[in-house]
């Protein structure tokens, strides 16, 4: 099963999702028990592709820590937090949560581009 947690203890991630803001980089840190790299990638494969059918998802790419961590990093873009809320209160991505590996922390997190000049665009 799958356990939500805090990355920030001043805004956590239901607080972020009432935010009418966009778009939205979501990032979602998560240790996943060792050994079920395999099956993560098979259980985060299946919600992104609900994920990506919803209304304001605009892209997801997965990662890896390096070495031997057991760490997996979801980075996703949403046009908005109306539109990640809605998807992401979905009784049918509530009930995936149970089909997570036992162990599985996930650490959700939202952030805004920043532009800082000569640099990056905001």
């Amino acid at each position: 099963m799958l356990k939500l947690e805090s990355l920030d203890p001043t805004s956590s991630f239901e607080d972020q999702l009432q935010q009418d803001t966009g778009p939205v980089v979501l990032v979602i840190i998560a240790s996943i028990p060792e050994g079920t790299f395999d099956q993560a990638v098979a259980k985060w494969k299946e919600d992104a592709e609900f994920m990506k059918h919803q209304p304001g998802y605009i892209s997801a790419q997965l990662h890896r820590g390096t070495g031997d961590s057991s760490m997996i990093v979801n980075i996703a873009v949403w046009e908005s937090t109306k539109a990640l809320a809605t998807a992401f209160s979905s009784p049918e991505l509530q009930g995936s949560h149970d089909d997570w590996m036992d162990g599985t922390i996930a650490y959700p997190h939202l952030f805004r581009k920043v532009a800082v000049e000569g640099v990056c665009l905001g």
